[in-house]
């Protein structure tokens, strides 16, 4: 499956402080087996946002944002998200919070959301990069079965665990 992943950050994007974030999810999506076709750095912007994440799902099955998912008036990831999306799937950024309760007592401060726009799967991920390694942890192994989903793959025949 290929992947894309946009660092969102005024001071990463301005130079001043380095992407850790970034680097990290593309490790992990790289040893789950996924080829990291696209990279990107984006300033807190709605706009630039949201214009990259069609751009990125124009050659992405599975794109991952990381940053700006907070409450500082900056912080517009969701909305630019949002604004993108034919569908959203709440369940999976439901999920990361409430895995993420168990490490922090924050976690639900976080406005992450996760969406589909045609046949790319669009997930938000904290900027901490230990916060966005264990949240898109917790949620990779729904990843291949959405996008499955999404190019109409529905039957449910070779899902191991599943009884019907």
């Amino acid at each position: 499956m290929t992947a894309a992943v946009l660092t969102i950050s005024d001071s990463t994007h301005r130079g001043e402080r380095e992407d850790l974030a970034g680097p990290a999810i593309v490790t992990l999506l790289q040893q789950k087996g996924f080829v990291v076709v696209s990279r990107d750095v984006s300033p807190d912007d709605q706009g630039r946002i949201s214009a990259t994440l069609i751009q990125m799902s124009e050659v992405a099955q599975f794109i991952v944002t990381t940053g700006g998912t907070g409450l500082s008036p900056r912080d517009v990831t969701p909305e630019a998200t949002a604004a993108v999306c034919d569908k959203q799937v709440p369940g999976i950024a439901e999920l990361m919070r409430a895995e993420g309760l168990k490490q922090t007592k924050f976690a639900p401060l976080s406005r992450a959301i996760c969406g589909a726009r045609r046949k790319s799967l669009i997930l938000n991920l904290p900027g901490n990069p230990k916060g966005a390694v264990e949240s898109l942890s917790t949620v990779l192994h729904l990843v291949s079965h959405a996008i499955d989903l999404l190019n109409g793959k529905t039957s449910h025949e070779k899902m191991p665990g599943i009884v019907f």
